[in-house]
């Protein structure tokens, strides 16, 4: 149990990390990653629906009618979404005003769908609980990566303090798309040079 659990973590985080080696949750990735809050944020909404929907897909995944499960699961993920945006619009509004329409569009965001679809379809709520805890810290790991060069070097500043003197130059490259394309590239390059790719037989949980 507790090397399936090792298993789902390391795969989530490192080896089939759903943005540097499946190449998903790409959009967010770009648009939320020119401050290290923002990223935080949008980064533990998706923690929460993504485990959450692959807990509730398996815990349902023997009543559920294979010709409906892809609605079933667009239902599942859009009711926990509704839930995040809730929850920042009531007590984060200003958080909630920054991230903007990225909030709404994590019931788009193909890491989710592709968890269900991938592991909570076929194996027990525990185990597809936490691979979506995984999956969602890999993606957490690489925004806040991104978001921590973007930050510094665009802004000199660290979670919104200033970090640097007068005589820094900020990069104002580094806080526009273009800068976003430009660090995650580099991350992707780091982690397929560096990062172990995914092994055949990890023994997950079935």
């Amino acid at each position: 149990m507790i090397k399936g659990v090792r298993n789902i973590f390391k795969n989530g985080v490192f080896q089939d990390n759903p943005v540097f080696r499946q190449i998903l949750g790409i959009c967010s990735a770009l648009a939320v990653t020119n401050l290290l809050i923002n990223s935080f944020a949008m980064s533990l909404g998706l923690i929460f629906v993504t485990s959450f929907s692959s807990l509730t897909v398996s815990l349902l995944r023997n009543y559920t009618p294979g010709h409906i499960r892809m609605m079933v699961q667009t239902l599942i993920i859009s009711a926990y979404v509704i839930i995040v945006d809730i929850v920042l619009k009531a007590y984060f509004p200003a958080m909630s005003s920054a991230l903007g329409p990225y909030v709404g569009l994590i019931i788009t965001n193909c890491i989710i769908m592709g968890r269900c679809e991938a592991f909570a379809q076929n194996n027990k709520p525990l185990a597809s609980f936490l691979d979506g805890v995984a999956s969602g810290i890999g993606y957490m790991f690489v925004l806040m990566a991104i978001a921590l060069f973007r930050e510094f070097l665009g802004f000199g500043t660290f979670f919104g303090f200033a970090v640097v003197g007068d005589w820094w130059t900020n990069w104002i490259f580094m806080i526009m798309p273009p800068g976003a394309f430009f660090m995650l590239g580099i991350l992707i390059w780091v982690a397929n040079t560096y990062v172990p790719a995914k092994e055949e037989n990890t023994g997950g949980a079935q």
